[in-house]
């Protein structure tokens, strides 16, 4: 996941682990050789159109509805087509009531009309306050999940880890993030919820209780589920 940092200074450029404390708590409950934190790649302002999300300070917020709406007015201003100009005025009207595109009311039927426009507010943008700058782990972590981000648990053996995917991706989805073999090769998936994990006190205990159960490709993965894929090799 690329989040680029708009009008934040003080936070390295490049990979930067997803301090989430569940991981330690795992890590407690799970003998392994290592524990791997999931990642993010933080970008800087020039690589804005390129992340999948923004982190912004209170006045960047304003900076990006600003270049939006200048690249709208620029726009309207070379007479688009009629079903182009529509879409370019709605879009005129949100950013003036200071409103990003990016969870608006326009629908993908709207956006289509405007797809060659690159705008900066069209992909989530989280805010940050000055005192949650004071703690840039626990930041970065907020703005992962409010981009639509999860991760699920692999445990045991050679690494404790967590893996980062899309909030509503499917468990043969997630398989691939893994490995690729993994995805082509499903079988099924072996999920012990996060909570349930904790409860047990680990997941030999988990699966004592009767906690694991058998999932099947199209599962929604739930974020932190503890997860072991079955596939043909």
């Amino acid at each position: 996941m690329k989040l680029a940092l708009f009008g934040i200074t003080g936070l390295p450029l490049g990979k930067r682990n997803l301090k989430d404390p569940r991981l330690d708590q795992a890590d407690k409950l799970v003998e392994a050789q290592k524990k791997t934190y999931a990642q993010v790649d933080l970008l800087g302002d020039d690589a804005l159109l390129d992340a999948d999300a923004v982190l912004a300070s209170p006045e960047g917020r304003a900076d990006l509805i600003l270049k939006d709406l200048e690249a709208v007015e620029t726009r309207l201003g070379r007479n688009p087509p009629e079903p182009e100009r529509v879409v370019l005025e709605r879009i005129k009207t949100l950013l003036e009531s200071e409103q990003f595109i990016f969870g608006s009311s326009l629908d993908a039927e709207a956006m289509k009309a405007v797809a060659a426009h690159n705008f900066c507010t069209n992909k989530p943008i989280i805010v940050a306050s000055p005192q949650e700058l004071e703690d840039p782990d626990k930041l970065v972590l907020r703005a992962f999940q409010d981009a639509g981000y999860i991760c699920f648990l692999t445990v045991g053996g050679k690494e404790n880890r967590a893996w980062p995917i899309r909030k509503g991706v499917s468990a043969w989805e997630a398989a691939g993030t893994i490995h690729s073999d993994i995805q082509k090769g499903f079988i099924r998936a072996e999920i012990i919820s996060f909570a349930d994990f904790i409860a047990a006190g680990g997941e030999t205990e988990a699966k004592r209780a009767g906690k694991q159960r058998l999932e099947t490709k199209n599962y929604v993965m739930q974020d932190y589920d503890l997860v072991n894929f079955r596939f043909n090799k």
